[in-house]
Formats: structure tokens, sequence, C-alpha cells
């Protein structure tokens, strides 16, 4: 095992609290440290972590804020203290109840464990139990055995953690006031290990994380012996791969690995574990916190706010979506960068302090009121680098335009007049497009960088179609929704569209003073600021796939994620697209096979993609512009 893996794979398994800068000294002072196992309705004892503030009395009674996350609550053992508890120093030294809870069958946690765990709305009986049953009982047990609490409960989580948020608010205990899932996973087959149906082949080397269950409660890390070395690097690993069905020479008695191979589609298996359709019925407040360079859950997020919002419309609701990668807000860096785009100084700390501590402090300690003084939506403008508030997301004011595809790689606001305009390339699996040119980060746990990298190294493949505008001579600032809208055909029966919305900088850029890579050119720069993909057999449903016929113009529809980004002068707006992005996305074999996971090496074929933007079948991109 690579040194530098094993030690990726370590950070991954200690919580969020465990994983920052703080200050040691601070909590051994002012907290006291218990451990208890937790009973909850079925029998199973929940390892539980409490931090208490030294000096809570009967007269000085603090609130509890939570974690439950799949990752462990260590440092376990009662002299062991960690960095920094909480979600900031900030709400550390303002000082709460912080309690840490191993999720049920992961680390010191009694009972049986499962990936996204499926929520019972309705239960019948004790043995009904799901994140919301052992949150309302955990609850339970915490308002009633620790004292000089104050009788209010919230709760925080960045990842995986914030799923574990965001199905414990389904509780719906009366002592929950306030909850905030960061970067929460919503459904694992749009977030995280696949994007519109197609696989995150990038997250590889997660599986024993997520797949292999520890024989009995356990402080350590179980499931390293089962991880799996990338050599030379992550490309060339993966191509020597080949089809996705040999991965089973590795993963053979994983448990996840063997459930989604099992299940291509959007089946019950998948449904059940979409939290998104139980999110009713909401009556605590929320704020949902995501980041716009987030490569691992951006569609979480954003989801979670939007589908919150229409089913409870009376409910606090608030997102907020910064300029970070995954989780990054919850770190100071002072240089506030992703990849090589500087956006400012210590936003993770105005974040911390102006919003998150705002929104905690609110709820659980002061009126309650929803007065919070904090807006509806708080954004980070990409290309202008500031905060944006608004009352609404997306934007009311925004307008609807479509960016169209043109020959001789024009992009266009007018509507194409040709009456036969095409583009063409060779899509071969044999020779996939690489997602980056950033060979570390495809040997990474998972990828990271590439959700803003400079695409200068695709654009001249012949296996890429680039479309750009003119030099803009005005701002345009998209904020809101953008969807793919393709007329395609194919020699093939299947294939998958990768969609790159770009902002390329002026011949002039200037380098700033804070680029990692001191050979990097700002001038010129092709910096991505949205991407997706999508697999063609599930154009018109997710959960029954359909092959394309060969040379039949048809249309694929599909949302790339939101986007706040101003477009500035001087620079021009680029599209590019692509059928593969590897190895972040499997390759389509692009022959159709009932089940791409167990396709053989043999089943991968080249094929001609066409894409038309002429009168009457025009492709585009439709975005929201703010007016």
């Amino acid at each position: 095992m690579v040194k530098n893996l094993l030690s990726i794979v370590l950070m991954l398994v200690v919580t969020v609290a465990n994983a920052q800068n703080g200050d040691e000294k601070f909590i051994r002072e002012n907290y006291s440290k218990a451990e208890y196992d937790i009973p909850v309705r079925d029998g199973i004892k929940l390892h539980t972590i409490v931090y208490s503030p030294k000096d809570a009395s009967a007269d000085k009674k603090y609130p509890f804020l939570m974690q439950r996350t799949c990752y462990s609550v260590a440092p376990y053992g009662p002299d062991n203290y960690p960095p920094r508890i909480g979600p900031s120093p900030t709400l550390m030294r303002d000082k709460f109840i912080f309690v840490y809870q191993d999720v049920r069958g992961r680390y010191m946690s009694e009972g049986e464990w499962t990936n996204m765990t499926p929520h019972i709305a309705q239960k019948k009986g004790k043995t009904d139990v799901d994140e919301a049953s052992d949150t309302y009982d955990t609850i339970e047990w915490l308002l009633k055995n620790v004292p000089n609490n104050n009788g209010k409960v919230g709760q925080w989580g960045i990842s995986y953690p914030g799923f574990y948020t965001t199905a414990s608010a389904l509780s719906e205990h009366p002592a929950l006031k306030a909850s905030s899932p960061q970067a929460p996973i919503a459904d694992f087959f749009f977030d995280d290990f696949h994007h519109n149906g197609a696989f995150t082949q990038g997250y590889y080397l997660t599986f024993p994380v997520f797949g292999i269950k520890p024989p009995k409660p356990t402080t350590s890390s179980w499931f390293t012996s089962e991880m799996v070395e990338a050599k030379p690097d992550g490309y060339t690993f993966n191509m020597n791969i080949g089809s996705l069905k040999n991965f089973d020479k590795y993963y053979s008695k994983n448990f996840y690995w063997q459930e989604t191979v099992n299940h291509p589609n959007k089946d019950q298996f998948w449904q059940k574990r979409d939290i998104l359709p139980h999110l009713k019925n909401i009556k605590h407040a929320f704020m949902t916190v995501g980041g716009w360079f987030d490569a691992e859950d951006l569609y979480g997020p954003l989801n979670t706010y939007k589908t919150i919002e229409k089913n409870n419309p009376s409910t606090y609701n608030t997102i907020v979506v910064g300029p970070f990668g995954h989780g990054r807000w919850s770190r100071e860096t002072g240089h506030t960068l992703h990849n090589d785009i500087y956006f400012g100084d210590s936003i993770a700390t105005f974040y911390q302090t102006n919003i998150e501590a705002k929104f905690f402090k609110h709820f659980l300690k002061e009126s309650g009121d929803g007065k919070t003084g904090l807006p509806e939506a708080y954004m980070f403008d990409t290309g202008k680098k500031t905060w944006e508030t608004f009352d609404k997301w997306p934007v009311a004011a925004v307008e609807k335009r479509k960016l169209y595809f043109h020959e001789a790689g024009k992009l266009d606001f007018k509507e194409p007049v040709q009456t036969k305009s095409v583009s063409e390339y060779v899509s071969d699996p044999a020779k996939p497009v690489p997602y980056t040119a950033n060979y570390k980060q495809m040997s990474g746990f998972t990828p990271f960088e590439y959700m803003s990298e400079d695409q200068r190294f695709a654009s001249t493949r012949s296996d890429v179609l680039v479309f750009q505008t003119d030099v803009l001579d005005q701002d345009i600032t998209l904020g809101g929704e953008i969807t793919a809208l393709l007329k395609i055909s194919t020699t093939g029966t299947d294939a998958d569209f990768f969609v790159k919305l770009i902002d390329v900088y002026p011949g002039d850029e200037k380098n700033h003073g804070y680029l990692p890579n001191p050979t990097t050119v700002l001038a010129g720069y092709q910096q991505m600021v949205r991407s997706e993909i999508m697999r063609s057999r599930f154009r018109n449903s997710f959960e029954k796939p359909e092959a394309l016929v060969t040379g039949k113009m048809t249309d694929i529809k599909f949302r790339l994620q939101d986007v706040l980004h101003t477009f500035k002068k001087g620079h021009r707006i680029m599209v590019q697209v692509q059928s593969t992005a590897f190895p972040l996305f499997d390759r389509n074999p692009q022959k159709y096979v009932e089940n791409i996971y167990k396709a053989e090496d043999s089943d991968f074929i080249s094929a001609k993609q066409t894409i038309y933007h002429q009168a009457g079948a025009a492709s585009s991109l439709e975005i929201d512009v703010i007016k």
C-alpha cells in the first residue's frame, strides 16, 4: 500500500472535527468528555461521544450540536481529545454540548451497516429502524441523561454525514431546531457513484470503505487491507482493467460493489436510497451548504434545498454555496483557491463566522424566530469573485436564453438558419479523452481539482467538439439552471455525452500571485465552470433504459448543475462536447448491452457521433441569465 494513499484513507475515516486545525488546550480546559453506548428501540447500542462545557450549570445551560457519521468519532478513550470540535473554531469557542455518534454498524456502534439507509416512512414496530428513528432515540436519551442542556438540538455534517443530517431531520423530534446538511449526498444514482446513470469510475479506490463490514465494533479502520493500489497511474490502471466486470478481481467479496453491479438502472434498490422524496413535513430550520467546485456532491445540496423549498414552503430553509471544493468551507486556507483559480482571502472564515455561526446561535441559543438577518440564498459569483444574496434560488429575475451551436465552432444566442449543418467526431473507447491533465489527480482517492481545470488539454483533440462565442462586449451573469439540449445521432446503439461550460480568459490575462504551479499561464485559460455527463440509454427513463437507433436523430436532454458565474467583458463563453471523460466516468461500450457492468471487453466499439446544429434541429445550452 502506497504511503500517500493510506494517509488519504485515514483522513477520510476520521471525523471532520478531528481533521482541522484547532486548539486542543482550549478543549481540555473548557470541555469534559464522556462516552456512551446509547440504546435505541431495537436494542442496538450506538457509540456516542459527548463534549460538555465545564461551566454548564443549572443557571447556564447549553444546546446540543450533533454530528452522526460513518467515518469514526475518534479519538476514543476518556483522555484522548481532538484538536477541534464542532463545525468551526467560532462555534467551538462559543460553546455547545457537542455530540458525535458512530452510525449503526460502523466503528464502535452495533448493528448492520447499509449504504444510504432507506427511510421508512411508516414504521410499524420496534424493528422498523432507520436514521430518523436512531436519531429520535438518541435525542431522547441525551435530553434525559446529559445534564444542564437547554432542551434544543442542532445537527450538521459534511458529505456522508451530510446525508445523515438530512435523514436524521426526518425524526421530527420536537427538540430538533436546526439542521445544516453540508455537501449532503441525496441520491447515489446522481451523487458520488453515478452521474445520470454513468458510473463514476474515479471512485474505484473507495469501495473497500463502503463495501466491507466490520466483524464487530472496532476503533480501527478494518477495511484498509482491502484497499487497491493503482499502478503506475489511475489512467493506465483503469485502462488495463478493461471492462468493469474485471473489477471483480479486487471486489468479488465487496457487498457494495456487487450491489452496484447488479443494479445498473435506477430500480427499487436505488429508489429506496433516494432521500429527496421523503423531505416533507419539515418544521425546523434548515441551512444547506455546498461548493460550486464540489466534484463529489453538488447535486445533493442543490436538490435538497429545492425539494425542501417545494414541499415545505413555510419552513425556514436557506442555501449557501461558495467557491469551494468538497467540504473545504470547514477549514481556513488563507488564500482561497480551487485548482489555479484565486477567489479571495479568508472566505471560509467569513462563512463560518457570518453565516454558519449566526444560523446555529439564532436557533439554538437565541429567539429562534427565524429573523436571523441571513438571506434565503447566500451564493458566491465565481466569475466576479464576490458573495451575492438572493431572496430565492434559482433567481426569479432571470431571462431564459439559449446558446446555440453553429458550424465552424461558433456559439451564439441566435438560432441557426442553415438547412443542413452538423459537427462530427469519432469516439473510440480504446483511446478515451482523459478528464484531466493531472495524472496525480487520476490516482487519488477521489477527484477534486478538475471542476475548475484548464480545458486546453482537451480542446485540441479531434474527439472533442469546441463551440465558442465571439469576445464578449459586456458582462453576462449566469445565475441558475443549465440544460443541455442536444440533437444527436450515432453509428452505435448507445453513447455518452459529456458537456462542459467554459470561461475563456483573454490573451492578456495576468497571472495572480498564488498559483500553485508557477508554470501555469492564465492568458487564454479555459476554466471549466460546469460539466455533466449523460448516458443516452437513460434519455427517457433512468429505470428503463433504451438503446439508440443507429443513424436516427435523437433528442438528448439533461441538466447540468446550477451556476452563479459572471463571464466578464473581454472573455468568451465556450462549450465542449465529448463522449468520454476517463477514468472519471466509465466508458460506454457504444454497443447497447443490458448491463454495462457486465460487458465483455469485445463489446466496446468505436462510433461516429453527430451533433446537429441546423434549422429545425438546433443543439444548444439553455441558461438562466440574471437581468
